[in-house]
C-alpha cells in the first residue's frame, strides 16, 4: 500500500508538471532573430539581397507585376506558400482558389499587411518573398505546427486587387 501511495504522489505530480509545461510552452520560447537565422538551401534566403521595413520585415520582389496596384483596405487574391527556416512548408494555397481578404484590415499577420505594402506596393501577377519576424507574425504563440517565436518564409503573388 505505501508503494500504491507513492506512485499515486508520484503520478500527481507528472500531471501537474505535464500540465505546467503545456500551459507555458507559448510563453517560454525565444524569438528567433532574422538576421541571425539559418536558412534552408532550400529556401534560397539571403538577406543581404532583401529591403528591410523599419519594423524588421524583409521583402524581395521575385517578380515585378505590371497589373492593378495593392493599396489599404482593398481585397486582395494571393496565391501563397509558407515555410519555417527549416525549410519546413507549413501551409501553401498553390494550385487551388486563390486566398481572399482585405489588407490592412487585421486579417491576416501583420508581416502580410505591412510586407504586401512595403516600398513599392505590389501589382497583379508580381511575386514578393517575404521574411517575417515573429513580432509579425504569431509571436509567442504556437500555432497549428508553427512553433512560438518562429520566423516564416511566404512567397506571396497577387493575382488580384478589387475594393472592400
Amino acid at each position: 500500500m505505501h508503494r500504491m501511495l507513492r506512485f499515486r504522489r508520484l503520478s500527481l505530480a507528472s500531471a501537474a508538471l505535464l500540465l505546467v509545461a503545456v500551459a507555458c510552452r507559448d510563453v517560454a520560447a525565444p524569438n528567433e532573430d532574422p538576421a541571425s537565422t539559418t536558412y534552408a538551401p532550400s529556401l534560397n534566403v539571403n538577406l543581404s539581397q532583401f529591403k528591410k521595413t523599419a519594423d524588421g520585415i524583409y521583402y524581395q520582389d521575385l517578380s515585378v507585376g505590371t497589373g492593378k496596384q495593392a493599396v489599404k483596405d482593398s481585397t486582395l487574391k494571393v496565391y501563397y506558400t509558407g515555410w519555417l527556416t527549416s525549410g519546413h512548408q507549413f501551409d501553401s494555397n498553390v494550385g487551388k482558389t486563390p486566398f481572399t481578404f482585405a489588407l490592412g484590415q487585421g486579417q491576416v499577420i501583420k508581416g502580410w499587411d505591412e510586407g504586401i505594402l512595403a516600398g513599392e506596393p505590389m501589382r497583379v501577377n508580381g511575386r514578393r518573398r517575404l521574411v517575417i519576424p515573429p513580432d509579425l507574425g504569431y509571436g509567442g504563440k504556437t500555432y497549428q505546427t508553427i512553433p512560438a517565436g518562429s520566423v516564416l518564409v511566404f512567397d506571396i503573388t497577387l493575382v488580384a486587387v478589387g475594393a472592400t
